[in-house]
């Protein structure tokens, strides 16, 4: 039951932020993303995927690399489309 838990968790988690990258990638608008939510986000998530790296955690490190992925490439577009 934990395996369960933690596997739904690490992936409902990795792809939190995928229908927000999709809606950027469609409307190239992102006046409404939080920039500071979303640094605070890959850090948080690359600390998570180095915390993996050290206790050598699959499951960690593939969720939140993952994760970390998507939120800087959220992040590429962020700046990319932004309203200066």
């Amino acid at each position: 039951m934990t395996l369960i838990i933690g596997t739904a968790a690490g992936i409902l988690t990795s792809i939190s932020m995928l229908p927000q990258l999709i809606k950027v990638m469609r409307t190239k608008q992102v006046a409404d993303i939080s920039l500071w939510t979303l640094l605070v986000l890959i850090m948080g998530v690359g600390l998570w995927a180095i915390y993996g790296i050290i206790k050598t955690d699959w499951p960690i490190i593939a969720s939140n690399g993952f994760a970390f992925l998507v939120d800087t490439v959220l992040l590429a577009y962020y700046y990319k489309y932004r309203q200066v």
